[in-house]
């Protein structure tokens, strides 16, 4: 049977498993994994080295005029975020990074440079996105789309956890508060603002395995490939 190819956003609150369903939902259907998140922290990453002033117009458009952005499948068939030819995936995911990224990804034209790099990314489709307004301006005509949630508690665990394996040791309240700030953040930019899209299917990940998520996932998504006109 030929399966259309087809669009899949994952939109949702930070620390509710998107990237990593997503990543392996990607890996079992053959498609192409994008992580919008991690091109956001790219570009915070840049501005952060490069001492951007947010507040400067003029300064934000000519520094990202010389910001590439782009991903590649390391040894492990993992997919890795490269800045300007270097290899940032594990300094992208810094708490430095984490406490800026939400300020950053608010600006317009942040979010106008990133969006028209995702939908160049995603015009061939067979691809799964993740990210905060995927379903709803990225891409508003996928085929599926999903809104992650989970309570704030859990995601905290799971975000520290995450660090832990990553040899961070962060303490909870900390991780806590970035977590609230960001959701503060995400729901109230001028700015493509998080919500859930009036057609995506709610998936509240709180008392369910990542292994459950993906399969859930892959089944939604191969239904969609098979009805999908």
């Amino acid at each position: 049977m030929n399966l259309r190819k087809i669009v899949i956003a994952i939109d949702g609150y930070s620390a509710c498993g998107k990237s990593s369903t997503a990543k392996s939902a990607a890996s079992i259907l053959g498609y192409r994994y994008i992580d919008t998140g991690a091109m956001y922290r790219a570009v915070t990453l840049y501005f952060m080295e490069h001492h951007v002033a947010l507040t400067n117009p003029k300064e934000v458009a000519r520094s990202l005029q010389q910001i590439n952005i782009s991903f590649k499948v390391n040894s492990r068939n993992v997919s890795e975020t490269y800045l300007n030819g270097l290899n940032v995936e594990k300094a992208i995911r810094s708490m430095r990074v984490s406490e800026r990224v939400s300020e950053v990804s608010a600006i317009k034209d942040v979010r106008t440079a990133m969006v028209d790099l995702q939908r160049k990314m995603g015009k061939e489709k067979a691809v799964v996105m993740d990210g905060r307004d995927i379903g709803t301006v990225v891409f508003p005509s996928a085929e599926l789309k999903l809104f992650m949630r989970a309570d704030l508690l859990v995601r905290a665990f799971r975000r520290q956890r995450e660090l832990l394996e990553k040899d961070r040791l962060v303490d909870l309240d900390d991780v806590i508060s970035n977590i609230v700030q960001r959701d503060e953040y995400d729901t109230t930019r001028t700015e493509s603002p998080l919500r859930r899209a009036n057609d995506a299917i709610l998936i509240d990940t709180t008392y369910i395995t990542l292994e459950e998520q993906v399969d859930e996932v892959v089944r939604m998504a191969l239904a969609r490939m098979m009805t999908s006109n």
